[in-house]
């Protein structure tokens, strides 16, 4: 979830155009939690196959990265690692949640109340071992590299993009501003519309992109400053200070000039700040990776969907001839280029 920063940054939207060609780094849970919670069925039900294995991260997976390979834009999927242990109270009330929602997914059920039903089922998403596996095993077919994070993803995400090897940090979340990423892209997809929540209306929504120094520029603070702002509003580690979101942070940490300064003005406390932003200022990461983008196994991957998982061979087809000619147009723009 991270923090909620959002209203104080600088966003722009950006056209599928201005991403063609360019590598985006992306937080695997935060998208495959996306697909975990949108794809379902009427009444809240995740797709599956006849022996009730899970299948809709697969969907999204296939169709998402097809529509986005035929735009010409690269993707490199971040899984995350083991979670830093000051997030486990984040993790206990994440639990709670789900369990909550869960009973009211059924008591909607049996009311015969079926969206509310799909909006709390949407609420019980998690990852599991075998979705996370699958994922993977189906990424590696689909010719798209992968990269094992030892802790968050968004924070091996960032230094990709730090290091050049990728262009943007793709995810909901705004944590990879804190960590350090130089751009962010939200909204990754081809075309997309929101549900409103509680209205059976839909919002378009457009990619957009947040550049890093921008913000700190706009807002007049430094990178520190707008981790001390993501603390008193609340992060996965620590719960923010009452009262604070992220306007009041700003204006505080502006006239105070930090964390510290604002917590004993406005009486306020956070528990293990340093460590905290330890987190934030140098998180752990590998060097030890590889991207490698490749063409896609065809018969392996309907061998994999089709075969073993019940998709629609004509879809899938579909999907992969759009997966090939976006491979096919790379290879004609790096010859060209060359």
């Amino acid at each position: 979830m991270g923090t909620d920063i959002g209203d104080i940054l600088v966003k722009k939207e950006l056209s599928l155009d201005e991403m063609k060609g360019k590598v985006i780094a992306v937080d695997a849970y935060n998208i495959i939690y996306q697909f975990l919670s949108s794809i379902r069925q009427r009444d809240g039900t995740l797709l599956q196959d006849s022996k009730g294995r899970v299948t809709s991260h697969l969907s999204g997976i296939l169709y998402r990265n097809s529509n986005l390979i035929q735009e010409g834009i690269k993707l490199v999927y971040v899984f995350d690692g083991k979670p830093d242990i000051m997030k486990e109270g984040t993790l206990e009330k994440r639990k709670e949640r789900k369990e909550k929602a869960q009973s009211e997914y059924k008591k909607a059920l049996e009311k015969g109340d079926l969206e509310k039903a799909r909006t709390k089922a949407q609420q019980t998403s998690r990852m599991s071992e075998s979705i996370e596996k699958s994922s993977k095993e189906l990424l590696e077919l689909l010719g798209i590299p992968w990269i094992q994070a030892p802790a968050e993803g968004e924070s091996q995400a960032a230094y990709l993009v730090n290091e050049g090897d990728a262009w943007a940090v793709g995810s909901q979340d705004f944590d990879s501003l804190l960590v350090g990423a130089d751009r962010l892209v939200r909204n990754l997809t081809v075309s997309g519309k929101r549900k409103l929540p509680g209205r059976d209306e839909y919002k378009e929504i457009m990619p957009e992109l947040i550049v890093l120094q921008e913000v700190l520029e706009e807002l007049e603070v430094t990178r520190e400053q707008l981790i001390d702002i993501a603390m008193l509003c609340g992060t996965d580690y620590n719960e923010g200070v009452k009262g604070i979101g992220p306007k009041r942070g700003l204006k505080y940490v502006k006239k105070y000039g930090g964390l510290e300064a604002v917590l004993e003005e406005k009486d306020g406390s956070i528990n293990n700040i340093t460590d905290i932003k330890g987190l934030f200022l140098e998180p752990k990461i590998t060097e030890e990776y590889d991207i490698q983008f490749k063409d896609p196994d065809l018969e392996e991957v309907k061998l994999f969907l089709c075969d073993k998982y019940e998709f629609s061979e004509s879809r899938v087809n579909s999907a992969l001839d759009k997966i090939v000619e976006g491979r096919d147009m790379d290879k004609q723009t790096s010859l060209t280029s060359f």
